[in-house]
């Protein structure tokens, strides 16, 4: 019995100390198998983020040594704080040139049912509202609207570019010349708990992205009272 009893109390504390273990190593673990199946299937995957703030402080220190920087938000309040505020009020290297694309406050969604109605923005405002009723009819436009003018303004002196685009509110893009962070907005959730993806230079996700934001660019339209020349 005392023997049963050892061996089933030992048992348990190697299972326990192998959870804690785990615990600890997990996420070291999870970005180490990613990146192994990332180089041989060439994704370029470096990690994966549970959620778009988780990645702030990465951001904020690629953005601070990126030769150039295109950005396409959902609405842009980040743009105003956090990680890009040095671009606007000229601490540490700003990138060469930045290219800015916001949705859309303006443009008509495709026609179709009841729920299309309205524009992109809309129709992410209508996801949104599940689960934040503060969102009311026009509030996303308002902010973006907000935001375009805060931008204008912070980069009259430097050579930043916005442009509205007119395409599904689904993702954030933001690019450097070496690594992009892609947030994949999920329905009945704010972007910044939405899961947000790390790949690097020379992978097919990091050329993917940068095609969605040339797509997107080209495409755009560009506000009244901003530059239209391209860098």
């Amino acid at each position: 019995m005392t023997e049963f009893v050892l061996g089933v109390t030992s048992s348990l504390a190697a299972t326990a100390a192998t959870v804690a273990l785990g615990s600890l190593l997990s996420q070291r673990a999870r970005w180490w198998l990613l990146a192994a199946v990332s180089r041989l299937s060439g994704l370029g995957v470096l990690r994966v983020h549970r959620h778009q703030d988780d990645a702030k402080a990465a951001l904020a220190e690629e953005i601070g040594r990126a030769r150039w920087l295109r950005v396409m938000v959902g609405r842009g309040n980040e743009l105003t704080r956090d990680g890009f505020t040095p671009l606007w009020t000229g601490g540490g290297r700003p990138p060469e040139h930045v290219r800015v694309l916001l949705p859309d406050p303006g443009s008509p969604a495709p026609s179709g049912s009841p729920e299309s109605r309205g524009n992109w923005l809309a129709r992410r405002e209508r996801e949104l509202r599940e689960v934040d009723p503060g969102f009311g009819p026009g509030l996303l436009a308002e902010q973006v609207w907000a935001n375009f003018h805060y931008l204008a303004e912070a980069t009259r002196e430097s050579d930043t570019q916005i442009r509205f685009y007119d395409l599904p509110n689904l993702y954030r893009i933001v690019a450097t010349d070496r690594i992009a962070f892609i947030t994949l907005y999920q329905n009945a959730e704010h972007g910044r708990h939405s899961p947000c993806i790390v790949a690097h230079r020379s992978g097919r996700l990091y050329d993917f992205a940068l095609r969605i934001l040339d797509t997107a660019w080209d495409s755009a339209r560009v506000p009244d009272g901003t530059p239209s020349l391209d860098s």
